[in-house]
């Protein structure tokens, strides 16, 4: 098979939980030991970080992985789902995959993979590891793909495991309450290996403190040593940042690229990640530090959280798509000014819709859609229950279509957002 027939087969033969659902959610680790024994556990020869959490784990992700570039460490970065290309998900020093390295992965297991009956992540996650093993890179960052204690990413032994915050989202499997979800979250926490949780929250605190314990390891609360000033509105530019490390100021006059306030509560997880790091070994100077922030988006391709895609109107994309994601979304737009919000607007067929229009402002307009994807809710249904909700606004029969219908009607003084799903905003971007 060539890239194209390879990439059909990825996607037409192997379950995708982000394209598919529940379907593709395996309950334990089974296949992914059975995947790397297979390829002579490449997971044994690299070494690496481990991220998961509810929100804000694939920023985390990006800008660890941009300092240790910056700072030297040849990098490996696995994060999920994609944009556009498939290869996103797989990069050393920012660099993507090879279509080549790709093609001959399946060619060279293909048959063992049918045999093993394996989903769509189990497969990317051992091409990963493969990748990384291969290019001898010196830390590789590694990103859950959902919860923790089962995810295909939970078979590493890490140098430090990271948990960005907790909220609800894949209550089918993680549990329906913020401690069971956290108590999931925390299956990464490995003996003798220090725990990094981005935000302190009253009901999962006792959870990690009980875990790291168990576990006989340190833990360290970032939010309690680490804090980020911004200059300026943090949603309508980038920020300039000061750094502050228990009340002293670390670093001065950065040129912070991603917008978005929540982003710098991912910094602050970032930050304290990466002084953890530097117990372990992986010491990171100050210049490296601060470059290694500034140049995120072009080290590691960052994209699809708070992108202004356009001005007069403004155009940003933002993938949150639970609760707390479109929460910190909203609270965003409310920072801003402007004429009118036009809101192009889509979801995946397993959230919580009844508590999301809850958070979404009455007075936008909506421009609903539905992502080209299995598991996208229909267009007409969702606006529906929109309505009932009392949001207003029109079904398109794709995101294009949403969009363009939005740009039309908008003067230069009002906002386009784009969100609700990560496969929307890919849509657009």
């Amino acid at each position: 098979m060539n890239y194209r027939q390879t990439i059909e087969y990825i996607f037409g033969k192997l379950p995708m939980y982000q394209r598919v659902g529940h379907a593709a959610y395996k309950k334990d680790l089974q296949n992914t030991v059975a995947l790397c024994k297979l390829l002579g556990n490449p997971q044994r020869h690299f070494r690496s970080i481990h991220i998961a959490g509810t929100n804000g784990k694939g920023s985390v992700s990006h800008m660890a992985a941009s300092v240790l570039q910056e700072a030297g460490y040849k990098t490996g970065l696995y994060t999920s789902p994609h944009y556009k290309d498939f290869r996103e998900r797989i990069r050393v020093n920012g660099k993507m995959i090879t279509k080549q390295a790709v093609t001959d992965f399946i060619a060279r297991y293909k048959e063992d993979f049918e045999r093993i009956g394996l989903s769509f992540f189990e497969m990317t996650v051992g091409l990963a590891f493969e990748h990384f093993a291969c290019e001898k890179v010196d830390i590789a960052v590694i990103e859950t793909g959902l919860g923790g204690r089962l995810d295909s990413t939970n078979i590493i032994t890490p140098e430090i495991s990271v948990i960005t915050n907790i909220g609800m989202d894949h209550m089918r499997f993680l549990g329906n309450t913020l401690r069971g979800i956290a108590a999931e979250k925390a299956g990464i926490i490995k003996q003798g290996i220090p725990v990094v949780v981005g935000e302190t929250q009253q009901e999962t605190k006792p959870v990690f403190i009980a875990t790291a314990a168990e576990k006989n390891t340190s833990i360290t609360f970032a939010d309690k040593h680490f804090h980020v000033i911004a200059r300026g509105n943090p949603v309508a530019d980038k920020p300039v940042v000061d750094i502050f490390k228990d009340g002293e100021k670390q670093i001065g006059e950065l040129r912070f690229p991603l917008s978005g306030s929540y982003q710098l509560k991912n910094l602050a997880t970032t930050l304290a990640a990466l002084d953890t790091l530097a117990g372990r070994g992986y010491f990171v100077p100050a210049v490296s530090l601060k470059k290694g922030l500034e140049n995120v988006v072009e080290n590691t391709g960052f994209q699809g959280r708070w992108q202004i895609l356009g001005r007069a109107p403004l155009v940003i994309a933002d993938g949150g798509h639970n609760a707390d994601g479109i929460r910190q979304v909203v609270a965003n737009v409310e920072r801003l000014v402007f004429d009118k919000l036009r809101f192009v607007f889509g979801v995946v067929n397993d959230k919580d819709m009844k508590n999301i229009f809850k958070l979404l402002p009455a007075e936008a307009e909506y421009y609903f859609c539905k992502a080209d994807i299995p598991r996208g809710l229909d267009a007409e249904t969702l606006k529906n229950e929109a309505l009932k909700a009392g949001l207003n606004g029109k079904a398109f029969p794709s995101v294009r279509k949403a969009f363009r219908t939005a740009l039309a009607e908008s003067g230069k003084d009002d906002l386009i957002l784009i969100g609700g799903s990560i496969f929307v905003v890919a849509e657009v971007i």
